[in-house]
């Protein structure tokens, strides 16, 4: 079973998450659902349709939080200048002047209005580890080769 890095910070998140969908989430639904029954002929009965539908993206929203929770490895940030989970990224894609910032760690650790790195990706697999003025190399899905500097590393 392979684990997912997370902050305890994104670690407290989704397991506050998952407590509020197993429990006033789950009465919310069955509410809905009770309510549109009420209103007569369930095959064209579109709000009861619509409640059942939330209640199965629901449903596989808890599962992927049971399961992100149970295979999760927290990961204390170790502020060493080394890129790792929760770290801001600063990037210089060769050839290019301009820079990118981006947030490394899993879409779970996302925050507002920055780009998260996967560490499973070619990039993300390079820079684990890497510090500011490293450069790195990465093949690319097309099968090219890509290098980045590391401009900064937070």
């Amino acid at each position: 079973m392979a684990s997912k890095q997370l902050s305890q910070e994104t670690y407290d998140r989704l397991k506050e998450e998952h407590e509020d969908l197993t429990t006033r989430g789950r009465i919310d639904i069955a509410r809905k659902i009770e309510v549109a029954r009420e209103l007569g002929d369930l095959s064209e009965n579109g709000d009861y349709h619509a409640a059942k539908e939330e209640q199965g993206k629901m449903e596989g929203r808890i599962m992927f939080l049971a399961k992100t929770l149970e295979e999760a490895e927290i990961v204390e940030a170790v502020k060493d200048g080394t890129v790792q989970t929760g770290s801001i990224v600063e990037l210089r894609y060769e050839g290019d002047d301009d820079t990118e910032k981006y947030l490394f760690g899993s879409i779970e650790e996302r925050q507002e209005g920055m780009e998260n790195l996967s560490p499973g990706s070619p990039l993300g697999k390079s820079l684990a580890g890497a510090k500011a003025g490293d450069t790195v190399s990465f093949e690319t899905p097309a099968g090219g080769s890509l290098s980045v500097e590391v401009v900064s590393v937070g």
